[in-house]
C-alpha cells in the first residue's frame, strides 16, 4: 500500500510556506521572565533587530508570544498581552511586510488582534483548550495554519510529576482526536507539535523525538519540533539553557531525521546550518 505524502505546503493568508525543504522558526519572546531569554526583547528597536537578523539569516518564520509557557510562569492577563505582543506584530510587519508572522497565543481575543494586525499563523500551546472560542476563530479566517501542541497540565502544574502509560501513543491519539474536531471545522492547514517539556519527563522527551515521524505518517501532516534549549537537553548535559545550543543543533539533526518540518528555535544561524547539512546528507 503507498503511503501518503505528508502536507508540504501552509496557506498563510495567501503567503504560501513550502515545506518540502524543513523551515526555520525564529522565536521572538516580548516577555520579562521566558526560561532563556526573558527581557532581552524589552525595546521595539531590540525587537526589530532581532527580527531583522532572524530573517537576514534564513527564518522562514517569526513566532512573537507575549506570556511565558515556562514551567510555573504565572499567569499574564489579556491586556497586559496584548501590550506586549500587538506592537511588536505590528512594527515587525510594518518593516518587513513580506515576513510570516506567527502569533503564540492561547487567547482567541488576541489571536484576532494580531491577525489583523499581520499575524498569518496561530500557535496555541494550549490546543483550544483555555479558549473555547479558538477553533471557532481559526475556522473562520481564510488561510490561517494552526500550530496544534499537546500538553499535559498547564504551565503552572506541568512538570509535576507528568505521568504516561505510552507517551508516543498517548500524544498521537490526542492529536486525532483534536485534528478530527479542526477538520470537522473545516480547518485545512494544521501543524503538529508533541509539545517537548510541556508535561513530559526528560525521558517521555527523547521517546518522542525518537519516534517524531510516526505523527506526520499516521496524520500526514507537518510536524514542529520545539526544542531549542529546554531542559531535556539541560538536565541531560547539566548545563543552563545559555549553555545548551550545543546540545540543541544535535537534536535538531536528530529531529530534521525524524522528520520534523519546522524546527522552533533561539538561534536561528545554527539551525540554518543544520538544516544545510541535513540536506547534504539527503541527497
Amino acid at each position: 500500500m503507498q503511503e501518503l505524502a505528508t502536507a508540504e505546503t501552509l496557506n498563510c493568508k495567501g503567503k504560501l510556506l513550502d515545506l518540502s525543504v524543513p523551515a526555520v522558526m525564529g522565536i521572538l519572546n516580548i516577555t520579562p521572565d521566558s526560561f532563556y531569554d526573558g527581557g532581552v526583547l524589552s525595546t521595539p528597536d531590540t525587537v526589530l533587530r532581532q527580527a531583522e537578523h532572524m530573517l537576514n539569516t534564513g527564518a522562514a518564520i517569526l513566532d512573537i508570544g507575549g506570556v511565558s509557557s515556562r514551567p510555573g510562569a504565572v499567569d499574564v492577563s489579556e491586556n497586559e498581552e496584548e501590550k506586549r505582543v500587538l506592537p511588536a506584530i505590528e512594527m515587525v510587519c510594518r518593516h518587513f511586510p513580506e515576513a510570516i508572522i506567527s502569533v503564540d497565543t492561547w487567547r482567541a481575543g488576541i489571536a484576532q488582534k494580531a491577525l489583523d494586525a499581520g499575524a498569518v499563523m496561530i500557535n496555541d500551546i494550549s490546543s483550544g483548550k483555555y479558549d473555547s472560542q479558538m477553533y471557532s476563530l481559526v475556522a473562520a479566517g481564510s488561510g490561517i495554519p494552526y500550530v496544534l501542541m499537546h500538553m499535559q497540565g498547564t504551565p503552572q502544574t506541568m512538570q509535576k510529576e507528568p505521568a504516561y502509560r505510552d507517551v508516543v501513543q498517548e500524544v498521537l491519539d490526542f492529536f486525532i482526536l483534536e485534528v478530527g474536531r479542526l477538520r470537522a471545522l473545516g480547518v485545512r492547514d494544521i501543524v503538529l507539535d508533541p509539545g517537548f517539556g510541556f508535561g513530559k519527563t526528560v525521558e517521555h522527551n527523547f521517546q518522542l523525538l525518537q519516534h517524531l515521524e510516526v505523527f506526520s505518517k499516521v496524520l500526514q501532516l507537518p510536524v514542529l519540533a520545539g526544542i531549542s534549549r529546554k531542559s531535556m537537553i539541560c538536565k541531560t548535559l547539566g548545563v543552563k539553557p545559555k549553555d545548551a545550543l550545543n546540545g540543541t543543533t544535535a537534536l535538531h539533526m536528530v529531529a530534521l531525521q525524524h522528520g520534523a518540518r519546522i524546527l522552533r528555535v533561539h538561534d536561528v544561524p545554527e539551525a540554518v546550518e543544520v538544516l544545510r547539512l541535513w540536506q547534504e546528507l539527503k541527497k
